[in-house]
C-alpha cells in the first residue's frame, strides 16, 4: 500500500470519497507554462497528496518546481521555504552511479520555486513521475511541512530519483499551489487528493 493512503483505495471520481482519501483535482495539461490549483486546499483535510504522471518539458534540461500562495498572496513568491534535497542517479551507459546532496536545489528562507526534479529531458519518451505531500496548509499556528519524491528520465540519459523535503515558513493559511518548469512549457497529468 502506498505511503500515506490510510487504508483507502484511490479509484473513484473527483470529489467522491474512497475511504479516508478524496480525489479533488485530476487534470491533463498540454503545453502549459504552469499548473495552478486554486481550489480545494482548505481546512477540510490535514494532508494533501499530489501525484505527477508523464510530466514532459518542452525545453531540454529544465527543472520541475513548485511554490504556494498564502490566502493573502497572489504572486507565488511571498512564502519562504526552507528545504533539503538529495538524489540518486544512474546513467544508461553505467558511466555514473551516485547518491549525493544537492546544495544548489535547497533553500534557506527562500521565496523561489522549490525544485522537485532537476535537468529533465524533453525527448518524446522522457518524462517524470512522482508524488508530493503537503501537511496542514490551513494552519495559522504552524509552518507547513512537505516532502516529495520524483523519478525523471534526464537529458543525459539517466534515471534520477530526487528527494526534497522542508517547510513553508508561513503561519498564514495556504490555499494555492503552482507547478512549473524553470522555463518553457510542459505536458502531463497532476492529481490531488485530500487525506483526513
Amino acid at each position: 500500500m502506498p505511503l500515506g493512503f490510510h487504508k483507502a483505495t484511490l479509484f473513484g471520481v473527483a470529489g467522491v470519497s474512497t475511504g479516508d482519501v478524496v480525489l479533488l483535482h485530476d487534470e491533463d495539461y498540454s503545453d502549459v507554462a504552469s499548473a495552478s490549483i486554486t481550489s480545494g486546499i482548505d481546512s477540510t483535510y490535514g494532508e494533501y497528496i499530489f501525484k505527477f504522471y508523464n510530466i514532459n518539458p518542452a525545453t531540454n534540461d529544465k527543472n520541475f518546481t513548485f511554490q504556494v500562495n498564502a490566502t493573502d498572496g497572489a504572486d507565488y513568491d511571498d512564502s519562504a521555504i526552507t528545504s533539503t534535497v538529495f538524489e540518486s542517479e544512474h546513467y544508461e551507459d553505467d558511466s555514473i552511479a551516485r547518491v549525493r546532496y544537492e546544495p544548489n536545489d535547497d533553500q534557506a528562507e527562500g521565496t523561489a520555486f522549490q525544485i522537485l526534479a532537476e535537468g529533465m529531458g524533453n525527448g518524446g519518451d522522457e518524462s517524470l513521475a512522482g508524488e508530493m505531500h503537503l501537511f496542514n496548509p490551513s494552519s495559522t499556528t504552524y509552518v507547513k511541512h512537505f516532502y516529495a519524491t520524483t523519478n525523471a528520465y534526464r537529458h543525459p540519459d539517466s534515471s534520477r530519483q530526487t528527494f526534497a523535503a522542508g517547510y513553508i515558513n508561513d503561519t498564514t493559511a495556504i490555499d494555492d499551489i503552482r507547478f512549473q518548469m524553470t522555463s518553457g512549457n510542459f505536458d502531463g497529468t497532476i492529481k490531488m487528493w485530500g487525506v483526513k
